[in-house]
């Protein structure tokens, strides 16, 4: 009989996730068969996989996934589709599960994301394992105590005795559904409490920034071997989506303008992780606004890093010419104490580069912050990173995850987390422990063919 895997996901930092572990999967010997049904979006994530069928409609949505955080965005969704593409996705699913079993396929199902997939996996018929990568306790508690609650519906999550709301435990506790993987051990604690079948093997979250060890190597090396001493570089994290990115990007600069008022003498090292879906223009435009110069950014065919200085001079390539902008670019500020780089190839890199970020990002600012860093966020107008949002993300991350309500605090925030190391060192551990360590994709394919699915 053969193994069928399909997985369910709902968003594009969900279906990133999805294809780590199924790319995983794929090392087998005997790899299983895979399938996908991306519910939100494209899933254009999954086109790594050249050995993957995608099953039902797609169709991109206004809030881009986002509803959860706003009424308004729900009726966008509606009036744009949102009933009709669900509904003849749940009769896609059903009918391409019965069609594989009529095959004599044992078809199980990886519903990744939140109660949307887990829905249809129930829904479906078939056996399911759920990887909840939205929600986790540290939302509402920490390994001490519980937080403060800010809604009626804290209160009643904490009374109820779990992030996860009932009816989300329930369809947790069907019989199809084999296991829970959860983000975080403290999560795993309490849904086993309510006698659900919970496991925690690890975060894949923290699998998309890994780097090569020589590249990891020298980014532990002392920084006066790379002419940085006294440098300070800071990650800038505007998010993935258009146009919200754009507009992030906007209340960033003015974060990075009073940053380079405040500290006039300070050398800053800006690296701005744009994402590839995006377009450069608006960000160069935006910055040579506040007369930053553009510079020839050069990289030679023996450098690993566009961060490294090359070694030799052999044929350069140019990355930025006349009359059209390619990545990276590298531009000056205007009392050229700071410099900063954009690049949409670089995103492990410069998450590892940079001393500290500042963030208005979902995943990428979890990750930033797994890897020991600091991040401040800035809430902007949505529709992913409003207040609401970052509230939940600093719920989510502790002490890693400073929170502002405007661009002129930054400076001061920076100057605080420069002056005290004892709290970096409590960051540091704070985020390794809440996001976990590399290599959780490999675990979770691992989990999922040793689970008895019968």
């Amino acid at each position: 009989m053969t193994l069928k895997i399909l997985c369910l996901s709902n968003g594009h930092g969900e279906d990133a996730i999805a294809v780590q572990i199924l790319q995983q999967l794929e090392k087998y010997p005997l790899p299983p068969s895979l399938a996908a049904l991306p519910i939100v979006g494209e899933g254009q994530a999954y086109s790594k996989i050249a050995n993957l069928s995608i099953i039902g409609p797609r169709q991109r949505m206004p809030s881009g996934g986002f509803i959860y955080m706003d009424g308004k965005q729900l009726w966008r969704d509606v009036r744009g589709g949102l009933l009709r593409v669900t509904f003849a996705q749940l009769k896609a699913l059903r009918y391409w599960i019965s069609s594989e079993n009529k095959l004599g396929h044992q078809v199980v199902i990886l519903a990744v994301g939140d109660i949307v997939p887990l829905l249809f996996a129930w829904l479906s018929g078939a056996p399911y394992a759920f990887l909840g990568t939205a929600k986790s306790e540290y939302l509402i508690r920490d390994e001490t105590e519980q937080l403060p609650p800010k809604s009626w519906v804290e209160s009643f999550l904490l009374w109820s005795g779990s992030v996860y709301f009932p009816w989300e435990r329930w369809l947790m506790s069907r019989g199809k559904c084999r296991a829970v993987l959860a983000r975080d051990e403290l999560t795993v604690e309490m849904l086993r409490k309510k006698s659900i079948r919970a496991y925690y093997v690890g975060n894949p979250m923290m699998d998309g920034v890994e780097l090569e060890s020589d590249l990891l190597s020298m980014y532990r090396s002392d920084a006066q071997m790379l002419g940085m001493q006294g440098q300070i570089t800071i990650t800038l994290l505007p998010g993935s989506r258009s146009p919200e990115a754009y507009a992030n990007w906007e209340i960033i600069i003015q974060a990075v303008v009073g940053l380079l008022e405040t500290f006039p003498q300070q050398k800053f090292l800006f690296l701005g992780a744009i994402a590839p879906n995006l377009d450069l223009e608006p960000f160069s435009t935006l910055l040579k606004s506040y007369h930053w110069r553009a510079e020839r950014e050069i990289k030679t065919q023996t450098q690993s890093s566009i961060l490294q200085l090359p070694t030799d001079n052999p044929q350069p390539t140019f990355f930025s010419g006349e009359g059209s902008i390619h990545f990276p670019l590298k531009l000056i500020s205007p009392n050229r104490n700071a410099s900063m780089i954009l690049n949409q190839q670089a995103f492990p890199e410069f998450v590892h580069r940079g001393d500290l970020a500042i963030a208005m990002a979902g995943t990428a600012t979890e990750q930033f912050v797994g890897l020991g860093k600091p991040a401040i966020a800035i809430p902007g107008n949505g529709p992913q990173f409003t207040s609401a949002f970052g509230e939940a993300q600093s719920r989510l991350l502790g002490i890693s995850l400073i929170l502002v309500k405007h661009p002129t605090e930054v400076a001061g925030l920076v100057k605080s987390l420069l002056d005290n190391s004892d709290q970096r060192q409590l960051i540091a551990q704070n985020g390794v422990r809440r996001m976990g360590k590399s290599g959780a994709s490999q675990r979770i394919a691992n989990f999922l063919m040793e689970l008895n699915w019968m």
